[in-house]
């Protein structure tokens, strides 16, 4: 079937539906309005009969003396005065030969017989039961036309007369089905002559439509054609050249999407790539087009400008840079004039140093402008990279010069301790002098020994097992064994710990002695006391472990040492701990940060990566002292 007999098949059917059902509301409201019509003609006619018949009545009735005790006596006088009285036989005489629906007039009694009838053989006889006209009033379009159209039958339409507040007299006006059908007839039949029209009217409108209605899709095939048309796909234009303009249509078409998903799947993956790179980036980058709307931003951009990447895109350069913040103001100047940025130092209102640069882009041919790149770079934290990098560079090589230096002393150091020995056993006894100065250096030996092993220890290659760990159960098991002595020195440990897990992968053992060294440090540093708060919480991509304490502070001119190997200011320290703890990091390619003011306490923080990084959520970070979400003591 082609595109022209299904158009004109469906404006057809389309055509025939609307204007059947308008037909069949028509016909139905045509029937009902009939049926009320002939009710409130009728039941005027039933309410003029009564009024004669009541007038009959009085007359019939005046100057007549009745008896109570014989009810007979009364029903006799009124069927007397109802049967001679002319004026009433005339009245439902003319009902009955000019109503075009009535079928009889019956007048009866309260006992339910005739007495007085458009039809002689119906008097003296019980009235016949019919149902009420009202059901005809009340029935739906459906029922009423089945009503009307099947067999023949009388409805009666009844006003009573009452006597003393009871029913004495009735008026019955029985309306035939048969006469209702004979009127509606005729404007059933002009009814379906109307459609008839409508509908010859709509097989012409369809082919019109039709004609029309393909002629641009003649046209968009043309135009599908130039678009779609390469050397490996001409065989194929050729096999559907003569089909059917919509099949012609529907099959460039298709084409095009393939063309369009294979596109987009391109773009997809080059996105998905670009995402993953800005991503990573540590430098904050914005593209701008060429009337200053910004395209792309790296998720490093929101850490400078404070602001939802994913909000953003589309909005104006004035939009996004906020005069009332230096950084805000230099780019903002700097689009304003059109000069570019290179590399400008910019200080904010918070103490943080932002090298910020703007390139314009522009055509080399016709030097109109094509956008601007906006590259921002933390220069507090490229130092501190570059700091950490030393420092894992001196941890280094003071690994591999332990190591050495370690096995030279570890030799002697044993030859000394055996002829040590030796030479107590030869002077046991004989100078306590001598003995006292040999114990001295067996002492300074054994110390020596211990500081020789603790560097071999400190140097000597370490095997991770790595499993994933919940970060909330290390912290708590850490809690748990530094307990006693924490509560001998008076601090009060407060672990305030997420409502979800924090997964990472992590040597258990390791973790724990590096976190159990920083929270012994912390502990030293309160001398009188205090609340130590280990807050857990986490990023998109890196698990945190936060050490607050209420000490004394670190004095900023020893910060830059204190992970050191052997360097310390407590007389009973080793100078070793915190040392431990920056390589152990390492080794879980994490790192310690370190911030402290004197008198105010020092925060250490444990940064690992996450062993599900898309899956968990960001937790808000706690103050110490604060009420935990979930803390234990």
């Amino acid at each position: 079937m082609s595109l022209k007999t299904k158009l004109v098949s469906a404006i057809t059917a389309l055509v025939m539906c609307i204007a059947g059902t308008v037909s069949l509301v028509y016909v139905s409201q045509l029937l009902h309005t009939s049926i009320l019509q002939s009710y409130q003609n009728n039941h005027l006619i039933a309410d003029q009969v009564r009024f004669v018949l009541q007038e009959a009545l009085e007359t019939g009735l005046k100057d007549r003396t009745l008896d109570p005790t014989h009810p007979e006596q009364l029903h006799d006088l009124a069927l007397e005065a109802i049967r001679n009285n002319q004026p009433l036989q005339a009245l439902i005489d003319s009902v009955n030969r000019y109503s075009l629906t009535v079928y009889d007039v019956n007048i009866g009694d309260y006992t339910g017989q005739i007495l007085l009838s458009t039809n002689p053989q119906n008097l003296d006889k019980p009235l016949p039961g019919r149902p009420s006209y009202d059901q005809l009033v009340k029935a739906g379009p459906f029922d009423l036309a089945q009503i009307v159209f099947n067999n023949s039958q009388v409805y009666d339409i009844v006003v009573p007369l009452e006597r003393n507040g009871k029913p004495f007299v009735s008026v019955h006006v029985g309306v035939s089905t048969t006469f209702l059908r004979a009127v509606y007839t005729p404007l059933l039949y002009e009814s379906l002559n109307v459609m008839g029209l409508v509908l010859g009217a709509a097989l012409i409108v369809a082919l019109i439509l039709a004609n029309f209605a393909l002629r641009p899709i003649e046209e968009i095939s043309m135009q599908l054609d130039y678009w779609v048309t390469s050397p490996e796909s001409e065989d194929n234009i050729q096999e559907v050249a003569a089909a059917d303009p919509a099949v012609r249509v529907s099959h460039q078409i298709e084409r095009i999407g393939q063309r369009m998903r294979d596109v987009q799947e391109v773009f997809s993956n080059l996105k998905g790539n670009l995402d993953q790179l800005l991503g990573n980036l540590q430098d904050g980058l914005l593209l701008f087009t060429g009337d200053n709307r910004v395209v792309l931003i790296s998720e490093a951009a929101r850490r400078f400008l404070h602001i939802d990447p994913d909000l953003i895109h589309g909005l104006h350069a004035s939009e996004i840079f906020d005069r009332s913040t230096a950084l805000g103001k230099t780019l903002r100047d700097a689009f304003d004039s059109h000069i570019a940025l290179i590399q400008e130092e910019i200080r904010t209102e918070t103490g943080g140093r932002i090298q910020a640069s703007v390139h314009f882009i522009h055509d080399d041919e016709t030097s109109q402008g094509l956008g601007a790149l906006v590259t921002l770079r933390d220069l507090v934290s490229v130092e501190a990279i570059e700091s950490g990098l030393e420092l894992s560079s001196r941890m280094s090589a003071i690994g591999r010069l332990t190591s050495g230096v370690a096995h030279e002393v570890k030799n002697p150091i044993n030859a000394i301790v055996v002829h040590l020995e030796l030479l107590k056993n030869k002077l046991e006894g004989t100078s306590p002098q001598a003995m006292r100065h040999l114990d001295i250096i067996e002492s300074e030996i054994h110390r020596l020994d211990r500081v020789v092993q603790s560097l071999v220890d400190f140097s000597r290659p370490v095997e991770l097992h790595l499993q994933e760990n919940d970060l909330r159960i290390v912290v708590s098991q850490v809690g748990a064994l530094a307990s006693d002595e924490l509560s001998t020195r008076g601090v009060r440990l407060l672990n305030h710990l997420p409502p979800k897990s924090v997964i990472v992968n992590s040597d258990p053992d390791l973790l724990k002695q590096a976190l159990l060294n920083v929270i012994l440090n912390g502990a030293q540093a309160m001398p009188e006391g205090g609340s130590l708060d280990v807050v857990v919480e986490s990023d998109r991509k890196t698990a945190l472990i936060r050490v607050l304490d209420e000490g004394v502070g670190i004095p900023d001119d020893i910060r830059e040492k204190i992970f050191d190997l052997y360097f310390t200011t407590k007389s009973e320290g080793s100078g070793i701990g915190l040392a431990m703890t920056y390589r152990i990091l390492q080794l879980h390619h994490g790192s310690v940060e370190v911030q402290s003011r004197e008198v105010r306490g020092t925060e250490f923080c444990l940064c690992i990566p996450l062993a599900y990084p898309e899956r968990t959520g960001r937790y808000r970070l706690q103050p110490a002292g604060a009420e935990p979400h979930k803390g234990t003591e």
